[in-house]
C-alpha cells in the first residue's frame, strides 16, 4: 500500500476520534473537518437524520433544498432528512424534556442555550469548526451561542432586536431622535406611542441607556452562580425617570404588536410587513431615540438576540461529523442569504450582512443603526423576566422619586433572593396569570398529593382570565394547554382549584376543578 494512502487512512481515523470527542464533551483542542473540505469524502455513507426548523411556511421546503445542495457539494454523503416545523421559542423546552428522542439538529432561540447545555443536549463544534464559526459571524451571535467561553451552537440570525417605526408625516428625521418630541407629536395628533414597557426585554432599554447592566454568570454545566446587576443605582433611578415620562403620557400604549392608531412603535423585523402596510407612504424606520433626565441626554439601548442551530450529541462518530458539517453549511453565508431573500431573516454571517440586498433593507438598516447601542442578550436566569417587567408598571404608577426608588429596592431584593432559593422552592409548582387581582406577577402555591399531582387552594376566577402553572417561580418548566403551551382561558366565573398531573417530563394535564358550596 502506498505511503500516501496509509497517511490518509490514519488521518481519517484520527479525525473520527476527534469528532467523537467533540460530540460528547466541550472542545478539548480536537482537529475536525469543515463544510466542503476534502476530508468529507471520508464520511461517505447514507445517514437518516431528524430536524426541527421554524414552523414558518416554506422554511422546511427551503431547508430540504439546502440539504440537497450540501449533498451535491459533498459527493458520497447521502442524507435522508425528516424535517418538522417547531417554533424556535419552544424547541429548547421540548428537547430538554426528552433529549433521547429529540431531533439530531434543531433550531432554537438563544435564551434556551443554558438549559440545553445543562441537559447535555448540545454537541460543541470542534476546534477548527468553532474557529471558522467565530470568524464568519458577528460577535453578538457568537456570544449568544457560548457558555463559559465554549461555543455550543451555530449562529443562524442576528435579527432578534428592536428599533423604531414612525409616521414621517408628523415626525421629521431630526425629531425622531428625541423621545420627548416623539411624545409631543403623538399627543398633538391623537396617535399612540407603542412601547412594551411591561415586558422586561424592552424595559431594559432605559437602564442600558443610563449605563446599567445585568450580567449573569454560569458554571460550565450551565448553572447560574451569580449576577452583577446595577439597576438599583443612581443611574437606574435616572432610567426610571425617563421611562416614567413615556409611561405616564396620554399617548403611551404597552401593546407593541398591533399598529392601530400608532404614530410611533418600538418593535422588530417580525413586524416589518405590518409596519410598511400601516404607515404606507409615511413609513419611517430608524434607531431608538434619546431621552433627557435632569439635564442629561441618554440614547435608548436595546437587547440584541439571535436564533441558533444545535446538534445533538451522537454515539456514532461518523454521523456526528456529518451533522457538524451539515450545520456549518446550513448556517453559512449562502444559506443565510437564501433565508433572508425568502423570509427577510437578518443574517449573523458578516459577509451576508454586507450584501447589497441586506444593506438596502430599511428595517435591517434601522436594526444595524440601533446595534451601536445594543447589548447582546446573554444567558439570563428565567425568573429575571418576571422580576424586571414590573419596573415599567412601577414607573407608570409612581407619584414621586421615592416611589421609583422603592421599586428599585424591591427589584434588588428579589434578584438577590434567586440565589437563596431552597431545593424545595425550586421544585415547587404554582399558578400564575391575570387572576385574583394579580397580573402575571404572583405564584399561587400548589400542594403535591398524591405523588405527581399538584393542586392549588380555592381560587376565585373570572371568565376570560388566563393562567398557567410553572415550576420554581420560573418559566423554565411550565404547562398551559400543553407543555410550554398557550395560556389556559377561564370559561366562566367561579371558584376553582387548579390541578396539574405531571409525569416529571413534558407530559402533564392541567384541570380546573369547580368548587361548589
Amino acid at each position: 500500500m502506498k505511503m500516501s494512502k496509509i497517511l490518509s487512512l490514519v488521518l481519517a481515523a484520527l479525525m473520527l476520534v476527534a469528532c467523537f470527542a467533540s460530540c460528547t464533551t466541550p472542545d478539548a483542542g480536537n482537529e475536525d473537518t469543515t463544510a466542503g473540505s476534502d476530508a468529507s469524502a471520508e464520511l461517505a455513507g447514507t445517514y437518516d437524520i431528524t430536524m426541527w426548523v421554524s414552523e414558518k411556511e416554506g422554511v422546511a421546503t427551503l431547508t430540504q433544498k439546502q440539504i440537497e445542495a450540501f449533498m451535491a457539494a459533498n459527493p458520497g454523503i447521502v442524507i435522508n432528512a425528516k424535517i418538522e416545523g417547531v417554533t424556535e421559542a419552544d424547541a429548547g423546552s421540548l428537547v430538554v424534556a426528552d433529549v433521547a428522542t429529540a431531533p439530531d439538529i434543531y433550531c432554537f432561540a438563544q435564551d434556551q442555550l443554558a438549559r440545553l447545555v445543562q441537559a447535555a443536549a448540545l454537541a460543541a463544534p470542534g476546534k477548527n469548526a468553532a474557529e471558522n464559526i467565530k470568524n464568519a459571524n458577528d460577535a453578538g451571535s457568537v456570544a449568544a451561542g457560548s457558555v463559559a467561553g465554549t461555543l455550543y451552537a451555530y449562529p443562524m440570525t442576528s435579527d432578534n432586536g428592536y428599533y423604531m417605526y414612525y409616521n414621517t408625516s408628523i415626525i421629521s428625521e431630526e425629531d425622531a431622535e428625541s423621545m420627548e418630541k416623539l411624545i409631543a407629536a403623538c399627543e398633538a395628533n391623537n396617535l399612540k406611542f407603542r412601547y412594551a414597557l411591561e415586558n422586561a426585554w424592552y424595559t431594559a432599554s432605559f437602564f442600558f441607556a443610563t449605563g446599567c447592566h445585568s450580567n449573569w454568570s454560569m458554571d460550565t454545566e450551565g448553572n447560574f452562580t451569580s449576577v452583577d446587576d446595577t439597576f438599583n443605582s443612581a443611574e437606574g433611578l435616572a432610567a426610571m425617570k425617563g421611562m416614567q415620562k413615556l409611561a405616564q403620557s396620554s399617548c403611551y400604549d404597552s401593546n407593541a404588536d398591533i399598529f392601530t392608531d400608532a404614530g410611533v412603535i418600538i418593535t422588530g423585523i417580525w413586524n416589518a410587513e405590518a409596519a410598511e402596510e400601516h404607515f404606507g407612504a409615511n413609513f419611517g424606520a430608524t434607531d431608538l431615540p434619546s431621552f433627557e433626565v435632569d439635564g442629561k441626554s441618554y440614547h435608548l439601548g436595546s437587547y440584541t438576540g439571535n436564533k441558533l442551530m444545535g446538534v445533538k450529541p451522537q454515539t456514532d462518530a461518523k454521523k456526528a461529523a456529518v451533522l457538524s458539517l451539515l450545520a456549518q453549511y446550513l448556517t453559512g453565508e449562502e444559506c443565510q442569504l437564501e433565508r433572508y431573500e425568502q423570509f427577510q431573516w437578518g443574517p449573523s454571517n458578516k459577509a451576508a450582512q454586507a450584501s447589497e440586498a441586506v444593506q438596502a433593507n430599511p428595517s435591517l438598516a434601522a436594526l444595524a443603526k440601533q446595534g451601536e447601542f445594543g447589548v447582546p442578550q446573554g444567558q439570563i436566569h428565567g425568573s429575571w423576566w418576571d422580576i424586571a417587567k414590573v419596573l415599567g408598571a412601577d414607573a407608570k404608577a409612581a407619584t414621586s422619586d421615592a416611589d421609583l426608588q422603592t421599586a428599585l429596592d424591591e427589584y434588588k431584593t428579589t434578584i438577590d433572593g434567586l440565589f437563596q432559593m431552597t431545593d424545595e422552592q425550586k421544585n415547587a409548582w404554582g399558578v400564575i396569570g391575570n387572576i385574583c387581582d394579580t397580573n402575571w406577577d404572583t405564584d399561587f402555591p400548589m400542594t403535591e398529593e398524591p405523588a405527581g399531582t399538584y393542586t392549588s387552594d380555592v381560587l376565585e376566577l373570572k371568565a376570560g382570565q388566563e393562567f398557567k402553572v410553572r415550576q420554581g417561580a420560573s418559566w423554565e418548566v411550565n404547562f398551559g394547554v400543553e407543555f410550554n403551551g398557550a395560556n389556559i382561558v377561564v370559561e366562566k366565573d367561579g371558584k376553582y382549584k387548579v390541578q396539574l398531573v405531571w409525569d416529571g417530563a413534558q407530559g402533564g394535564t392541567v384541570t380546573l376543578i369547580e368548587v361548589t358550596e
